[in-house]
Parts: C-alpha cells; sequence; structure tokens
C-alpha cells in the first residue's frame, strides 16, 4: 500500500479530499458539492451533517479499499466560521455563514475596547461584522444566550473538523490570526478584551503538532488544522526557506488575498482603512495582507457584460490575449466601471457599456480596473524598505491571460511566476503533516 497523507480542503462552494504520497503528488482526489442548509435564522448555511458525513464515509471508503495506507490527516478550511461544543463535546449551533448580516450595534463593545480604529489596528482586522469571527462570539453571547450558555468549548472550523477524529480541543496560529478580533498583532498573543468577557479559547499550537488517533481502528495523525489561504503559502515558504529572495503571493478566488510574509512593519492605520490586515504562519509570524472581494467582482459583472453583448457567460474564456490592448488602455489610466469605491453589490458603472463596441473592448476594460486595485493592493502591504522579486498567482486567475500580463506591465521590475503544485492549501495542510509519513 501507498503511505499518504489525506487532507480535506472545505471551501464554501466545494469540498475536496486529497491523497498525497511522500513526494506531495496527489495520488487520488474526490469532490463534491453540498445543498446549503438554513440556520435558526433561515439564513443559508452550510450542511454540517451532510459535510461530516460525507469526511467519514470517504476516510472509511479508503481505509477499506486498501490501496492506500493513511498515515496522517490535516484540514484546511475557509475563514470567520466557528462551531460551538456543549459540556459533552456536542455541537450546539449551525455553521453560521460568515455572509450572514448582523442586525447588531458593535459601537459599545468597540468603544470599551480602544475604539474602532485602534481596535482593528491591534487586531489586524477590520471592522467586517460576521467576517470577525471573535465579533461572532461576542454577538453569539448578547444575542443568542440560550445557545450560548451552552458553549464550553468555540473552535474554528478546521480544529472542528480535526476534534471528529482526534477527540482534542486545539487552535492553531492561522486560524485565531485571519481577520479574528481576537488576537493582539503587538502582543502576539490573545486580546485581553476575551479575558474581560469570560471568552475562554485554547492556546494555539504550532501547526507541525498533530495528535495520534484511532481512526476505524487505525492509528493515525491528525493535524489541527488551518485557515486556507494561510496553508496556501506553506509550500511557497518551504520553497523560499533558504533564500532570500522576496515574494509575495496573490490568492486568488472569490477573494484576492495579496500576502507579504516578510513585511516586518506593523500594520498601520491608513493601511487598515485600504484592505489590508495581516495572517498568520503555522509558526506565529505575521503575514501582511490586503483582501479585496474582487473575484466576486469579476464574476458579476462579466456576466453583465455577456448578458449585454448577448455571448455565453464564460465566452471571457475564448478571448485571445491582446498585449496591445493591454498597453493602450493602461496608458490611458481611466477607471469606467468603477472610477470610485466598489458597491455593496459589486456592480459597476453599466452605462458605461454602450461606450464600447465590442465584449473584448469591455472586458479588457473590466479586468484592467480589477488589476488596478491588485497591484494597489500589492503596493499597500510593501515595507518602506523592501526587494521584492517575485510575485506568484495562484488560484483561479493565474488562468487569465489578460489579467497576468496586467499585472506584468504594472510591475515591470518583478517577475510574475505561477506556484509549482497546484491546490496549495490542500499542499501546505499537507507538508505540515511530513514528519508522519515514512520514506
Amino acid at each position: 500500500m501507498t503511505q499518504v497523507i489525506a487532507v480535506f480542503d472545505i471551501g464554501k462552494t466545494n469540498k475536496k479530499i486529497f491523497l498525497f504520497d511522500k513526494d506531495f503528488n496527489v495520488v487520488y482526489t474526490n469532490s463534491i458539492r453540498f445543498e446549503e442548509s438554513v440556520d435558526d435564522d433561515q439564513y443559508p448555511c452550510d450542511d454540517i451533517d451532510a459535510i461530516e458525513t460525507w469526511i467519514w464515509k470517504e476516510i472509511k471508503a479508503i481505509q477499506d479499499q486498501k490501496d492506500f495506507d493513511i498515515k496522517a490527516i490535516n484540514f484546511s478550511t475557509h475563514g470567520a466560521t466557528l462551531m460551538y461544543l456543549d459540556q459533552d463535546g456536542n455541537r450546539i449551533t449551525p455553521l453560521y455563514n460568515y455572509l450572514k448580516p448582523l442586525d447588531f450595534d458593535f459601537t459599545p463593545f468597540y468603544n470599551t475596547y480602544g475604539g474602532v480604529a485602534e481596535f482593528s489596528r491591534k487586531t489586524a482586522s477590520p471592522a467586517y461584522g460576521m467576517l470577525n469571527s471573535g465579533l461572532q462570539m461576542y454577538w453569539l453571547k448578547h444575542c443568542k444566550p440560550n445557545f450560548y450558555k451552552q458553549a464550553q468549548t468555540i473552535l474554528h472550523y478546521p480544529q472542528y473538523l480535526s476534534y471528529l477524529f482526534s477527540n482534542k480541543i486545539t487552535a492553531d496560529f492561522t486560524s485565531v490570526g485571519a481577520h479574528t478580533a481576537i488576537w493582539d498583532f503587538d502582543t502576539m498573543q490573545y486580546h485581553d478584551w476575551l479575558a474581560k468577557e469570560n471568552i475562554s479559547l485554547p492556546q494555539p499550537t504550532p501547526g507541525k503538532k498533530a495528535t495520534r488517533a484511532l481512526v476505524n481502528g487505525q492509528d493515525i495523525a491528525i493535524g489541527s488544522g488551518l485557515h486556507d489561504s494561510s496553508s496556501s503559502i506553506i509550500p511557497l515558504l518551504e520553497e523560499h526557506a533558504n533564500s532570500n529572495r522576496e515574494f509575495i503571493l496573490l490568492s486568488t478566488g472569490t477573494w484576492i488575498i495579496c500576502m507579504n510574509p516578510f513585511s516586518k512593519e506593523t500594520l498601520t492605520a491608513k493601511q487598515l482603512k485600504n484592505d489590508c490586515l495581516c495572517f498568520m504562519t503555522p509558526d506565529k509570524k505575521q503575514i501582511k495582507s490586503s483582501m479585496q472581494f474582487l473575484g466576486r467582482v469579476h464574476e458579476v459583472n462579466a456576466m453583465a457584460l455577456s448578458d449585454h453583448f448577448g455571448v455565453d457567460k464564460s465566452h471571457f474564456l475564448k478571448l485571445t490575449l491582446n498585449k496591445a490592448l493591454c498597453t493602450d488602455i493602461l496608458e490611458k489610466g481611466k477607471a469606467k466601471f468603477f472610477p470610485g469605491t466598489i458597491a455593496d453589490d459589486f456592480i459597476g458603472d453599466l452605462n458605461q457599456l454602450h461606450t464600447f463596441e465590442t465584449y473584448e473592448l469591455a472586458y479588457y476594460q473590466l479586468i484592467y480596473e480589477i488589476a488596478q486595485r491588485v497591484h494597489q493592493g500589492i503596493n499597500n502591504i510593501l515595507d518602506a524598505k523592501h526587494n521584492l522579486k517575485d510575485v506568484y498567482i495562484s488560484g483561479g486567475f493565474n488562468r487569465n491571460d489578460i489579467f497576468v500580463e496586467y499585472l506584468q506591465q504594472m510591475m515591470p521590475e518583478q517577475h510574475i511566476q505561477f506556484p509549482n503544485g497546484k491546490n496549495a492549501s490542500a499542499l501546505g495542510a499537507a507538508m505540515l503533516m511530513k514528519d508522519y509519513i515514512t520514506a
């Protein structure tokens, strides 16, 4: 049997399992999508019952087939998601959706703990409401006390999935450091507001530490799990472990997240106002980042373009790269769809569509404006003294030649590159488990 590390990579849309061999080659993969359920307020949320059942079924099927010998299991999931357990370790709440709107005024909270600007700076967490998992805890305490009074344990999503196998309460630095509003980046420990609110959380441990557990009678190392965006940078950090060559990773998808693991400067109020924040590595180092919902901007506006020009929804995939057109639009430097801030519905000024003769011209303009915001996001997270050499692009936008060309023209002094391995967040979670697989 081939010895493998199993990784569950749980996104908002796709739920995947990967088996990695000792050389981190993918030797098996499977994916599934689930219909959403609803929470106690009838708002859409992930069906955690179905997800748990699928996870257990996948592991059992692999063990029964006897083609692979699972030596370790780890998890990477989206952030801003919590699970509350009672004294018997049972789930209390649904898996609340981080897009859920909260009809709750956090002003008294912020005023108590230093004001929104300073609190957000210290915790490297813009005031994002439900996207701040710490504020989810505060919201549950004050708005759903019937749930909260039963809660003995609060776990981030990756650690909850780990708990299913290990029955151990854990925390990891990548999860508590991902715009949670619970980590003080000045002191690099939990913010003291948690203690004042009598909220007790497990102390995070380095990501390479696993727990041994019996899984269907087999002894397996169970990782504590990671936040997916933070996990995606691990392969590059490993690759550059003995190099001083500075790089930035663009993790692209629904969010486009620019991550700079070389920044030594603390987050500033100005950076915070410009969608900057900090993540953490599995060994407790800050990753200066900017996070913009530009994948969603692309999705809704590309659809509007296809409707206007009467082409199919994925017509942009059929476009061939026109470098001269990129140069022309870049030299004009004019934002048409988004001359100011992006609206809450992410839709640009569609009245501009009549000024374009073709779908191609309109789409190139849209991608220019997205690339321009990404470029600004990169500049926002660079230290005053930096030596940036490479920009790596992972995720969906690394297949968009137009986006890549714009970025290359905007950054002629840097090399635009693509990580060697695919499925970076799953690969990062697997690499942390390398000590548990034998050669």
